[in-house]
C-alpha cells in the first residue's frame, strides 16, 4: 500500500469518529426522545434508507449496464445509510435539524451493523463482485468501534457537561468537513487515472439518479410537514462513506478502480442533493406563514 493510501486511511479514520463525536456533541437526549417518541417517521427512514434504496442502488447500476468496478462502488453507496452531510441539508433556511439530526444519527447507527449483510446481499444476487464476501464482522467491529463509540462519548459529554460540549461542538464539526474534503481529495488524487477514466463515463450519471432517486424516497417515506420531509430526502440522498470506504479496504484490498467509481459516484451525488434542497428551502422561505 502506498503513502497516498496509507494517509487517505489515516485521514477516514479521523473523518468518521470526528463526524458521530461531532453528531453526538450537538444531540441531546430530550430532543432525541421527541423524534422517536411517534416511532412511524423513524421505521419508514429505515425502511427506506435500508431496503428501498439499496436495491434502487442495484436497478440504477444494472440499468446503466456499469462495470464491475462501478456496480460495486454504486451498491456500497447505497447499502450505506447515515451520511453526516445529510443532517445538514436538513438545516438549510428553517429545516427540521433536530428530526434530521436524530434520524442521521438513528441511520449511522443502525447502517453500521446492516452495511455488510445489505451489500453482501446484493452483489451476491447481482452476481458481481467475483465472488468476494465482505466480511461482516470485522466490519461491524471496525465500523461500529468508529462511529458508535465517538458518538456515544459525544452524547455522554451533552448530557452531563452541556457547556464544555457546545464549545467543542463547532471545533470537532470543523475537524469532519476538513477531513470529508481532504479524503475526498486523496481518493481523486491517489487514483486520478481511474478518475479521468470516469469522465463521460455513466458511473457518474448513475451517482446522480440514485442521488435523485434516494432524494425522492427519503420525502415520500416520511411523515409531518414539508420542512421535515425534505430534510429527509436530503439525509436519504447523502450516503455515509465510513463504512464503505471500510468494506473497500477489508474486501477489495483498497482497489483503485472502485476507490475512483466511489469517489465519483460521492461528488455526482452531492451536485445532484444541494441543488435539489436548496430550491427546497427557497420555496418554503416564499410560502407565507
Amino acid at each position: 500500500m502506498d503513502t497516498m493510501q496509507l494517509l487517505v486511511n489515516a485521514v477516514t479514520v479521523v473523518f468518521i469518529a470526528a463526524t458521530m463525536f461531532a453528531a453526538g456533541l450537538g444531540t441531546t437526549l430530550p430532543a432525541l426522545r421527541a423524534v422517536f417518541a411517534t416511532p412511524l417517521l423513524p421505521l419508514l427512514a429505515l425502511l427506506a434508507n435500508l431496503v428501498v434504496i439499496p436495491l434502487l442502488g442495484w436497478g440504477v447500476a444494472a440499468l446503466f449496464g456499469l462495470s464491475a468496478a462501478a456496480f460495486i462502488a454504486l451498491v456500497l453507496a447505497a447499502s450505506s445509510p447515515g451520511g453526516p452531510l445529510g443532517a445538514k441539508l436538513s438545516a438549510l433556511r428553517d429545516g427540521d435539524v433536530v428530526a434530521g439530526t436524530a434520524i442521521q444519527v438513528l441511520l449511522a447507527a443502525v447502517g453500521s451493523l446492516t452495511f455488510g449483510l445489505t451489500a453482501n446481499g446484493v452483489l451476491a444476487l447481482a452476481e458481481v463482485g467475483g465472488g468476494i464476501s465482505i466480511d461482516v464482522a470485522a466490519l461491524v467491529r471496525t465500523v461500529a468501534i468508529l462511529q458508535l463509540v465517538p458518538f456515544a462519548v459525544g452524547l455522554s459529554l451533552r448530557h452531563c457537561t452541556p457547556l464544555t460540549a457546545q464549545s467543542w461542538h463547532g471545533a470537532a464539526a470543523k475537524v469532519s468537513t476538513v477531513t470529508f474534503v481532504a479524503v475526498l481529495a486523496g481518493m481523486l488524487l491517489g487514483n486520478w487515472q481511474a478518475v479521468v477514466a470516469l469522465l463521460g463515463s455513466r458511473t457518474l450519471l448513475a451517482g446522480a439518479v440514485l442521488a435523485a432517486a434516494a432524494f425522492a424516497t427519503g420525502m415520500a417515506l416520511a411523515t409531518g410537514p414539508p420542512a421535515r420531509r425534505a430534510g429527509m430526502g436530503g439525509v436519504a440522498a447523502v450516503r455515509n462513506a465510513g463504512p464503505a470506504l471500510a468494506a473497500i479496504g477489508i474486501a477489495f484490498d483498497d482497489d483503485p478502480a472502485i476507490l475512483a467509481a466511489f469517489a465519483g459516484v460521492l461528488v455526482s451525488g452531492m451536485a445532484v442533493a444541494l441543488p435539489i434542497a436548496a430550491v427546497l428551502s427557497r420555496r418554503r422561505g416564499a410560502t407565507p406563514a
